[in-house]
């Protein structure tokens, strides 16, 4: 593990609010309205009673063994159309903390983060536009550290714990994920999102090679050209169709262990 300094930023433009329990840190908060209010405030919860996923899935998560946790913040000047940097500058964040612990962690397109095939951490990142721009930003983090059982029906969860042996101190992971959320953040809109952009596609699931995907003609086979500024993703197949995709358009098909291939979710 990385030698890092594991503290929480405790400046005056940010806040940290710890709760045991909610229903879901994002919805806490969009409605959180502090006296003063700060450029980026942080809320972690133990459990969470209805955490949610992308396009209404439920995150599982065990009390008390993983992150959750949730970041709001307020771009500058970052139009509406260029809004999936923020995505990217999150799921860097917590990839590249997570390198820090082990080998062969990846961004699953758009912002899941794999260790090979399995997935560790989910997140659900929500803009409130103000014209044109966005003036606010909840980035929403399930992360697995120290669950060892997973009683849902996702295909392909799996935990720190499960990748290293060993329990961790989830706080010393949230501090490193927060800190370089922050770095990334601060050099969205100072020139700083074509690096953002290419760190992001050196991490990509699947950047190299042929795969199994599913649209709405059916599965194919195809490889990673690149994801656009937009966010939409971009695949060649077998014939050398270009095919771009918006976020739930197309489905990553896991690789068979039986007769067929299991659907991603």
């Amino acid at each position: 593990m990385e030698n890092s300094l594991y503290t929480l930023d405790d400046s005056p433009w940010f806040e940290w609010v710890r709760l045991a329990s909610v229903d879901s840190t994002n919805n806490f908060l969009k409605h959180y309205r502090p006296v003063c209010p700060k450029e980026m405030t942080l809320v972690t919860a133990e459990f969470q009673t209805a955490g949610r996923g992308q396009a209404g899935h439920v995150w599982e998560s065990e009390a008390g063994s993983n992150l959750l946790f949730s970041l709001k913040c307020h771009p500058r000047g970052v139009e509406a159309l260029r809004q999936f940097v923020l995505s990217q500058a999150i799921a860097l964040a917590v990839c590249e903390t997570l390198s820090g612990y082990a080998e062969g962690f990846s961004i699953k397109w758009p912002n899941d983060i794999y260790w090979h095939d399995r997935k560790v951490c989910g997140m659900l990142i929500e803009n409130a536009l103000q014209g044109k721009c966005i003036e606010e930003c909840v980035v929403g983090v399930g992360l697995n550290v120290n669950q060892t059982e997973f009683r849902g029906d996702a295909p392909n969860p799996v935990s720190l714990r499960q990748i290293t042996g060993m329990v961790h101190e989830t706080v010393f992971i949230l501090a490193g994920i927060v800190r370089r959320f922050k770095e990334n953040f601060r050099a969205v809109g100072t020139g700083g999102e074509d690096g953002i952009a290419r760190r992001y596609a050196e991490r990509l699931y699947r950047r190299a090679g042929f795969h199994a995907y599913e649209d709405g003609g059916g599965i194919f086979e195809a490889e990673i050209r690149g994801v656009e500024p937009s966010g939409h993703l971009l695949l060649a197949d077998r014939e050398g169709r270009l095919r771009r995709y918006a976020f739930k358009e197309v489905r990553f098909l896991l690789p068979a262990d039986g007769d067929g291939p299991a659907l991603e979710v």
